[in-house]
């Protein structure tokens, strides 16, 4: 089995804007990148079947990407993150051992090795599925696998965790909800970011 996990990374410098009133850019700026190498790092544990692709206009970050041997896309211009992420998967499907696809954002600060590999034990038997980690609000996808790969449209953006529930079922998928705290646990809002200090996790 051959998943390909698709990691969409902003520029570092301009990512997680709804911080900048407690970080500053260059505290924003360090906290992407070392979200993105954590993400790579977990990741690379899994090599012996994961294909890791970075998406990004910021070459800083493809270039930590490929520090971790991720395979790498440098978007032109400002594509829509659903844009970006189908033509990733097509990217991904021109390997003709990939038989599904994980998108996995790179803002999970509590993500382990774990986290993955119950998103594809959720998948086993129950082809085609779609398997998806909403947020802790229930209200964005924080990791969304799919066998096989684009089986449905991606529909990020505010609401997608139904929308994407609605998609499953719309192309008769089965569908599995997983919630867990590492995986619900995005950094969006000063008051996650408070969480993840509590913890002791992230040093900006």
């Amino acid at each position: 089995m051959t998943i390909w996990a698709i990691v969409p990374v902003k520029p570092l410098r301009r990512g997680k804007s709804r911080l900048a009133g407690v970080l500053t850019e260059d505290q924003r700026a360090e906290l992407n990148s070392n979200l993105l190498k954590h993400t790579l790092s977990v990741l690379s544990t899994l090599s012996e079947w994961m294909q890791v692709l970075v998406v990004s206009r910021d070459p800083h970050a493809l270039a930590i990407a490929r520090s971790y041997d991720a395979k790498t896309v440098q978007e032109d211009g400002q594509p829509h993150l659903n844009t970006a992420l189908e033509r990733a998967t097509i990217i991904s499907q021109l390997n003709h051992t990939t038989q599904g696809v994980l998108i996995l954002p790179a803002d999970l600060p509590l993500l382990q090795r774990d986290d993955v590999l119950s998103l594809v034990a959720r998948s086993v038997n129950n082809l085609p599925v779609v398997v998806i980690a909403p947020d802790r609000r229930d209200n964005g996808t924080n990791a969304l696998l799919t066998i096989p790969a684009g089986i449905i449209e991606y529909d990020y953006g505010e609401g997608s965790f139904q929308r994407h529930c609605e998609r499953a079922k719309s192309v008769g998928a089965h569908l599995e909800i997983v919630k867990s705290f590492s995986l619900g646990l995005d950094l969006d809002l000063p008051e996650d970011l408070e969480m993840v200090q509590d913890l002791d996790i992230v040093k900006v």
